[in-house]
């Protein structure tokens, strides 16, 4: 019998190595959120060492095993993209403030508006690097993958640039738009009882500015992973709360950074005897 392969070890974001985060020095909110794991001593795991230690598997691991229960992101080796810090800390606070009874699973909509958040935050970045840190790693990643699922969407070059140069312009607004077709998207999709009814939940979103992105964030594994370890309650009244009071914000992150970020410092800060 094959031997099993060894445990994962553990690594809080002061012992990993963290890339590319001098581009993120003028983006105050990234500080906060890291800070945040490190208040939270959040648990990344190392796959372990040897031939089994493959980015492919990492990668495979995070996209099939992303909600809060299934534990802290796998990571390859002991070093980390600023972004995948920013993006474990929202998934984070999202699973703290959706905290179901011990033993029940989280709703199948807290599930998809923490990954919606997440996943937006990054464009929120790519709008803050483009005119501070244009030599970023991530903007050499995330900007070429966003181009790819732009163009297959049927935007031409003009169009992507364009887009591109909006999100620029204002990326709080691009985070806000971007947060609520993800969570609309998807939550319509995990309503669809087949192909067809599924294809008319996507063409209903084509006049949204950002349909042509929807397809780079996975959104099938989303709807696949909430239908299988989501709740049976789909909508639950603290989810819908943090939706409606997102989209009624101006700047939307400012309302998650004073109720979640900054709340969970709050709670981590020693007291006073």
């Amino acid at each position: 019998m094959k031997a099993a392969p060894s445990s994962f070890e553990l690594r809080t974001v002061d012992e990993l190595t963290i890339g590319d985060e001098r581009s993120f020095r003028h983006v105050g909110l990234y500080a906060d959120l890291k800070e945040v794991l490190r208040c939270a001593r959040y648990p990344f795991r190392l796959l372990p060492e040897g031939s089994t230690a493959r980015h492919d598997r990492a990668l495979l691991l995070n996209l099939t095993f992303w909600g809060a229960a299934a534990g802290g992101d796998v990571l390859a080796g002991d070093g980390i993209e600023a972004d995948v810090v920013a993006h474990a800390a929202w998934h984070h606070l999202a699973a703290r403030a959706f905290l179901p009874p011990a033993g029940d699973p989280p709703s199948v909509d807290a599930l998809v508006l923490g990954e919606a958040i997440a996943s937006a935050f990054d464009i929120y970045l790519v709008g803050r690097l483009l005119g501070h840190a244009p030599r970023s790693t991530f903007l050499e990643t995330q900007v070429p993958a966003m181009a790819q699922a732009a163009h297959a969407a049927g935007l031409d070059d003009g169009s992507f640039e364009a887009l591109l140069q909006d999100v620029a312009a204002d990326p709080d607004r691009a985070f806000a738009d971007l947060r609520e077709l993800l969570f609309d998207a998807t939550m319509a999709l995990i309503g669809c009882r087949g192909s067809e009814e599924a294809y008319a939940a996507l063409v209903s979103f084509d006049a949204h500015r950002f349909s042509a992105l929807l397809h780079r964030y996975e959104i099938s594994n989303w709807v696949l992973y909430a239908r299988a370890y989501g709740g049976g309650q789909a909508v639950e009244p603290r989810v819908q709360r943090v939706d409606v009071a997102l989209r009624q914000q101006a700047a939307p992150l400012e309302w998650l950074g004073t109720h979640w970020v900054v709340a969970a410092l709050t709670a981590a800060a020693p007291r006073d005897p």
